[in-house]
């Protein structure tokens, strides 16, 4: 199990039952890059694989 494992199950178990905006998501991702701004990337690039989920 990776690290990030456990933070993706703590989030399934603790907030997996709520339904959210992809607007309030943006908002929670831009202040986590704002509190840290060397994760900028990491977390840009799983912005973009969101936003184009869909593409074929």
């Amino acid at each position: 199990m990776y690290e990030t494992d456990r933070g993706i199950e703590e989030l399934a178990r603790r907030r997996g039952e709520e339904q959210v905006s992809l607007a309030w998501l943006a908002g929670q991702l831009v202040t986590f890059v704002d509190l840290h701004p060397e994760l900028e990337a990491p977390i840009d690039r799983l912005a973009s694989w969101l936003a184009r989920d869909d593409d074929e």
